[in-house]
């Protein structure tokens, strides 16, 4: 039976920590672009909506994946 060091545990609940953030801020993402998606304005400032949702969130998925 092998022993984790505490660098290996650390390592690990970092993964499992920046997973997490990646899950809730994707979750977040299709949350907005459903409440866009209700708002009674024309297709066209929709569709501005969603690219700017999309690209705010991409940054934030980059963000936690420490591409940025």
């Amino acid at each position: 039976m092998t022993d984790l060091t505490t660098f290996d545990r650390l390592k690990g609940a970092a993964l499992i920590t920046s997973f997490i953030g990646v899950l809730i801020t994707f979750l977040v993402i299709i949350l907005v672009l459903y409440l866009v998606n209700m708002l009674p304005i024309d297709g066209r400032a929709k569709q501005i909506v969603r690219i700017i949702v999309i690209i705010i969130g991409v940054i934030s998925l980059l963000k936690y994946l420490a591409v940025f």
